[in-house]
């Protein structure tokens, strides 16, 4: 065998460069199942199943094509239990003279490969991975000599490399940026008719797999009877196009909005099929772009879902590998507490976690501002170690890849970078909670109460936390006037936050 080509979960694209110069007649490929990855991590079973789901379509279609897939399965007698010890016995056992992989998405895989490669003696290539609009070299070159990073810059930059919404160097609708009309809230009536996103039965495959992940991991967080997560390239399409016809339009407005019963509105339900490369990035933008040319979204929606991919997506990508291993490590506010119990279970009287933790388990999903703005921010205040935040939030959604989780929960989430991700901590008392959704109306809590046995929990953690970090918080020009705000506050109303707070963090 010339090289065997190394294939990864999140890495389930024929374009690859792994296969460039394949030949089938002195090349394979290698795949394997291991529940290393699925328990290094208390990982979701839907999230367990996407991914062996995928990873199976993903095989027989190579092998359809006359492609030797050398595959492990979970539940194969001679399975290892490990990346590392499965790709040993691979190489020992096919003696390959040389592995290709595309550069993972993850740190700690990189190195389990690498590290394996070398005690075997075999030569390994790392390949960049063009499904990305920008590589790894070009984020370096973007934040070589800066003093500070920003998603806006990079975005820009990006969009007028690709020419993406833009007339020569200007944007499209002369600004770059509509977040400030995409902040919509429904009205007491609620969002009414939401169009249900596409979802895909399980076939004979994916049954196989779910039947094998409920009795295999039957101890993980989350269900899998409501399973419909696209799981071939050909599905992903099918989503995207569903997405762009039926709610892209009203996306932008009300991205940020959030309704209690209703977990998808009108987000599109493709990180998933973006996170494994069954939908390339490339064909997401170049039909929402479509859909603006056409009139059939508008622009501030169409901005809004490119500036998620192109932007935002691109940027966390560059700063995962920009600042790993250390990024790992960081915690700005050195929170220490210990992630409460209930997130793992949605058993709490704040109506809020109670109803986006009963989501997550029940579908491994939960958009943005549902992420950021409840779970995020709950533990932000609480002051939850970012390690225990993180790893629940690699464990517990279906799209979670390290690259993509990390940043997004240590530097934007929890701002334990300090600010390399963000200029400012998102912090909100439940006011903002109650603005942008009806969870509040039957929650026993009071979100415009700071202390009391009726005081939200939000609220009261919230000025506690300007409280313990008055003075770091300070030295940050976008947090000043909240801090103006505590100043005002007295002696004994500060007692008073400080063993409320207390209460809480100690039930």
């Amino acid at each position: 065998m010339r090289n065997l080509v190394l294939v990864l979960g999140d890495q389930l694209t024929p374009q690859s460069a792994a296969f460039d110069g394949f030949d089938s007649r002195q090349d394979a490929v290698w795949m394997a199942e291991v529940a290393e990855e699925s328990t290094r991590v208390w990982s979701h079973k839907a999230r367990i199943a996407l991914f062996l789901s995928a990873m199976r379509h993903f095989r027989d279609a190579m092998r359809k094509k006359g492609i030797t897939v050398h595959y492990r399965q979970l539940d194969d007698r001679e399975n290892r239990g490990s990346l590392s010890a499965e790709l040993a016995g691979a190489i020992q056992r096919l003696r390959p003279r040389g592995l290709r992989v595309v550069r993972p998405g993850e740190w700690r895989v990189l190195q389990c490969i690498a590290g394996t490669a070398r005690q075997a003696h075999c030569e390994l290539e790392v390949l960049p991975d063009r499904h990305f609009f920008a590589t790894v070299d070009d984020f370096h070159a973007h934040a070589q000599g800066r003093k500070q990073l920003r998603s806006e810059f990079f975005y820009r930059e990006l969009r007028r490399k690709q020419g993406v919404l833009t007339d020569g160097n200007r944007p499209e609708g002369g600004r770059w940026n509509y977040d400030s009309e995409n902040r919509l809230t429904f009205a007491r009536s609620g969002p009414g008719d939401v169009p249900e996103p596409l979802g895909f039965q399980p076939d004979a495959t994916t049954k196989v797999v779910i039947e094998l992940v409920n009795r295999r991991f039957p101890d993980h967080p989350g269900r899998l009877d409501r399973f419909a997560w696209a799981v071939t390239r050909q599905q992903a399409r099918r989503a995207l196009k569903d997405f762009i016809s039926s709610r892209l339009g009203r996306f932008g407005p009300y991205e940020d909005a959030m309704w209690t019963g209703q977990p998808f509105l009108y987000h599109s339900r493709l990180s998933s099929a973006l996170n494994l490369k069954l939908l390339d990035p490339r064909d997401a933008v170049a039909a929402a772009v479509e859909a603006y040319r056409t009139g059939a979204a508008p622009l501030n929606s169409v901005e809004g879902f490119v500036r998620q991919i192109i932007g935002w997506r691109e940027y966390i990508r560059g700063i995962y590998w920009h600042f790993m291993p250390d990024y790992l490590g960081f915690n700005h506010f050195g929170a220490e507490q210990p992630l409460p119990g209930f997130y793992w279970t949605g058993e709490t009287e704040m109506n809020c976690l109670r109803e986006v933790i009963s989501q997550t388990l029940a579908l491994g999903f939960a958009h943005h501002i549902q992420r950021l703005m409840v779970t995020g921010l709950f533990a932000l205040l609480l002051g939850v170690s970012p390690k225990e935040i993180h790893q629940w939030y690699l464990a517990i959604y279906v799209d979670a890849v390290e690259w993509v989780e990390l940043p997004n929960v240590l530097g934007m989430s929890q701002f334990a970078d300090g600010g390399l991700m963000s200029t400012k901590p998102y912090i909100a008392t439940g006011k903002y909670i109650k603005r942008m959704s009806n969870y509040c109306t039957n929650c026993r809590y009071r979100p415009g109460e700071r202390v009391g046995e009726d005081a939200c929990p939000f609220t009261t953690l919230y000025w506690d936390f300007l409280l313990r970090h008055e003075t770091l918080l300070a030295e940050n020009p976008r947090i000043l006037l909240q801090i103006r705000n505590l100043r005002r506050l007295d002696r004994n109303e500060r007692r008073r936050l400080r063993r409320s707070a207390d209460a809480i963090r100690s039930p």
